[in-house]
């Protein structure tokens, strides 16, 4: 009886042994040790020279880059210049339409450049006030305010250049690109037309 109560024993001890190895590896098996659990996922950002921007951020916004803000044109049927010059020999496109895509483009993107500049700047001085603890409400209105602006400012732009480019463009071709694009499903004549291409 002494010996199978000593196995019992025994038994229970490796139980728990495993149950708290377990429970230990289910805590750290992260590699993350307590006293960084808590850490943030902004942990990093704090060098980044302007801490609302990524440098990729920054970087699209100085060079006039998409940055998806125009998706509601886009993804509703209203091509932008970029694509369309991109696809101008399936879409067909004759000289006059291709030599008012690129004069569009050049356009938009010149805009879309001096109000990304204007944007990282207006960025840079929010940043600069909290940094310099001279931030206050009424400061603070005034800082996220032209931020504001200038945020609306530049999906207009992106917007507005789709709208213009739409107008470019045949009715048949906005639909063609929009099967280029893979928005739409080809039907059966549209498709053998466009294996042509």
């Amino acid at each position: 009886m002494k010996h199978i109560n000593t196995l019992k024993l025994s038994f229970s001890c490796i139980l728990w042994a495993i149950s708290t190895a377990t429970m230990a590896q289910h805590q750290h098996g992260s590699g993350a040790s307590p006293a960084s659990a808590g850490l943030s996922p902004y942990a990093g950002q704090q060098v980044r020279e302007i801490k609302s921007l990524s440098a990729s951020q920054t970087q699209d916004l100085l060079t006039g880059k998409g940055m998806e803000l125009a998706k509601a044109a886009e993804l509703n049927g209203y091509p932008g210049p970029m694509h369309t010059l991109e696809l101008a020999q399936p879409l067909e496109l004759n000289e006059q339409q291709k030599q008012d895509s690129e004069a569009l483009l050049a356009r938009h993107k010149a805009e879309a450049r001096a109000l990304g500049a204007q944007l990282v700047q207006a960025e840079r001085e929010l940043d600069t006030a909290f940094a310099a603890r001279r931030i206050d409400a009424e400061t603070l209105a005034g800082h996220t305010q032209r931020i504001g602006q200038l945020q609306a400012a530049l999906r207009a732009s992106h917007l507005k250049t789709h709208l213009q480019q739409t107008q470019l463009l045949t009715s048949e071709q906005v639909a063609r690109y929009a099967l280029l694009r893979g928005y739409t499903a080809p039907t059966a004549p549209f498709s053998a037309t466009s294996h042509q291409h």
